[in-house]
Formats: structure tokens, sequence, C-alpha cells
């Protein structure tokens, strides 16, 4: 049993509290899961501009230096410390090469995420002090989901936390077991994806970046994942202008979902979305079992 939750503003007034109601959606989720817990928050972009957002457990001695050490290198970054991640903002050319700089000059580092438009803070511990810890309340953007995890099929590490980031501007948290990642896994490996941990939801996460690698948007590799993915799931994506929603045949696992003209709102539970504006006004419903549920900033009229 975990928590999930999402959100993707229409409303640009409601951008400058993203943070904030994403935040209260996520605590009021604990009793899900108290493990440990993760946001992902979609910002503005500036076509200019990558991210990549990196932990440490030893994060005063990986970040002391880092952004002299990343110059001597030949990277010019900006890096902005909250706890034990650090958000690297450098040019968008460069966003292959610092994979390998990094394993090079930080090897203890672990990347969460990296694009133009996510940051991704995920840590072993309750949503309350995640939140807390990292500063999300206060953080703005267009869109972000957030997960609280009870651990049921891998180790409680921050690595195992949600959400799982396998692509540029994508990421997946995930409530539920699928029965075929292991199989899953090792094709994805043979074309070509790396793994961090054993999570079953991590192969997800690969599995939808492989099929939108192909050229499908976020709609259609999550129609895939109806007919491809074997087990119980309610995923819950975004990618750096799309938010998706999808629920196994079965759909087991308990989700509601609100829109208004201001929002479109995803909680495992109703109690998730009672404090955001409007809700006594927002359509209300659970989503249907094997649909796809799919909003994009891009595409909107």
């Amino acid at each position: 049993m975990c928590g999930i939750v999402g959100l993707f503003l229409k409303d640009k007034s409601l951008e400058p509290r993203l943070g904030e109601l994403l935040s209260d959606m996520l605590i009021t989720m604990t009793d899900r899961g108290p493990d440990s817990a993760g946001i992902a928050i979609y910002g503005s972009v500036d076509g200019k501009t990558a991210k990549i957002t990196i932990q440490s457990a030893t994060p005063e001695g990986d970040f002391a230096g880092l952004v002299d050490d990343l110059a001597q290198a030949g990277i010019d970054a900006e890096v902005c410390l909250k706890s034990t991640h650090a958000v690297i903002a450098i040019d968008m050319g460069q966003l292959a090469a610092i994979r390998p700089v990094l394993a090079e000059i930080r090897p203890n580092v672990r990347i969460m995420g990296s694009g133009e438009s996510v940051e991704i803070f995920k840590e072993v511990g309750l949503p309350k002090d995640v939140v807390q810890r990292f500063g999300v309340r206060a953080m703005g953007g267009t869109h972000g989901i957030g997960h609280t995890r009870m651990a049921t099929e891998s180790a409680v590490t921050t690595l195992g936390a949600h959400p799982f980031s396998t692509g540029a501007d994508q990421c997946l948290v995930h409530n539920g077991s699928l029965s075929n990642h292991n199989n899953l896994r090792r094709e994805l490996i043979r074309e070509g994806m790396r793994f961090e941990t054993q999570n079953d939801s991590e192969v997800a996460a690969a599995y939808l970046t492989a099929q939108m690698a192909k050229g499908k948007d976020l709609g259609q590799a999550l129609t895939g994942a109806l007919d491809d993915l074997d087990g119980f799931f309610t995923f819950v994506v975004g990618t750096k202008t799309g938010f998706g929603v999808v629920r196994d045949p079965i759909a087991c696992k308990p989700a509601v979902m609100a829109e208004t003209d201001q929002y479109v709102a995803f909680g495992s539970e109703y109690r998730a979305l009672v404090n955001l504006p409007g809700i006594e006004t927002a359509r209300v419903w659970e989503p249907e079992p094997a649909t796809v549920y799919f909003w994009d900033h891009d595409k909107a009229a």
C-alpha cells in the first residue's frame, strides 16, 4: 500500500502555489506509506538551460567544491544545495556530457532526474519531513507528482523511493506490483536502458521512456503499458509538458481524480484533494480500469 498524488495546473495564477498544494496532498497520504517519500516538480523552461538533480549520502564532502571541479572538466554550472540533494543548472548542450563527468569526479552521488523542467527530491522518511527538508512548499511550477511508500518488494532506501526517472523530464509514481518486471527489465537492458535498483516501478518508468523514445507520446505509451505490463498498478506519470494516469484492468488500487477550470488532480484517496481550491465544485470521478487519462500543456485548446 502506497499513497500517490498528482497535480496538473491549467491556471497560471496557481503556479506559485504548486509546491504548497502538492505538499499538503502528499502529507495527507502519510498513513498509506511511512517508509520514504518523494516529489517531482516541473518548473518553467527557457529553452537554454538544463537541470540535473543529484543526491549524496555525504553531501558535505560530495557537494564541496563541485562548481570548481565541474569547471575544470569543462562544464560551467550553477549549483543549488538542498540538504542531501543538489540541483545543477547547465547549458542544454552539456546535459549528456555531465553524466560521465559526475561519475568520475563524484562517484558516490546518484542522479535523481534531469531535463529542462523537472526537479526530483526523495528520501527515507515521512512526507512532512521530506517536504520540509527540501523546501518543497516554496517551489512553483506547472505540474508535479508525489509518492509516499510502504515498501513491499525492495529495500527502504533513497534510490528505492519514488518518483523514478529514466528519461529526460520523465518520471513515474506507482501503487501496486508488477509480475513480469524481471523479464521486461532484461528486454529493456538489451535495448540500452540502465537501472539503478531492483524495484519493479523503475522498470515501469523505463518501459515508458523506451516507448516515448520510439516516437510515442505519453498517452500512447501508457496505452501500450496495458498490453505489456502484468500485475496490479496505478501509475501517475509526468513529462516536460504532460501528465498521465492509468490503472490496470482489474483496478484494485484506489484512485480518485478531480478536474476544474484551474487544474486536474489525482489522489489515492479523496481526502488528498479536499483542500484544493474550488474542490467543492470540481468534477470528481474514479478513473476507469484500463483507461488512459492524459493532459498536455502543449496540446491544450
